[in-house]
């Protein structure tokens, strides 16, 4: 029994004044956590670029490009084209995607890509719309949204 209270009384800590306390190691000051880089490659070309740039690639039909920051402020730059066939559509859309995450661009979403009527791409600063003629012209966007002038 007196060899249990031996180890018991030799764990405890020592007080400050002692030469055990003084001994101790000291850890050296915690290294503060250097800045994240930004999410965007400084050296890409700007989402805009890229997003005509894969649209003109994938030779869609009637691109335009609208600046809406004056209208919402949910987008800075609403993107409208047209595909021939819903196949192309949806290959549009999948090639933008492909392209922005290349370059450093996350989009948040895709919509319509399972019919390939019309395929929205939300890339935060871009919102691209790809549909077929007939959808576009039954619902056309550009004449809602061209109030704020054409980005392109």
């Amino acid at each position: 029994m007196t060899a249990k209270r031996a180890n018991r009384t030799s764990t405890t800590p020592k007080r400050k004044g002692t030469a055990a306390a003084s001994t101790a190691v000291k850890r050296p000051p915690a290294k503060k956590k250097a800045a994240r880089a930004p999410v965007r490659p400084q050296a890409s070309p700007a989402l805009r670029e890229v997003v005509l740039a894969a649209l003109a690639d994938m030779k869609a039909v009637n691109i335009k490009a609208l600046d809406v920051r004056k209208l919402t402020d949910i987008t800075d730059t609403m993107v409208v084209a047209s595909g021939t066939s819903d196949r192309h559509v949806k290959s549009i859309a999948d090639r933008v995607v492909q392209r922005c995450r290349e370059a450093g661009f996350r989009p948040f979403g895709m919509e319509g890509e399972r019919d390939g009527e019309w395929v929205l791409v939300d890339l935060h600063d871009l919102v691209l719309h790809v549909m077929l003629p007939r959808v576009r012209e039954f619902y056309a966007l550009e004449k809602l949204w061209e109030r704020g002038g054409a980005a392109a």
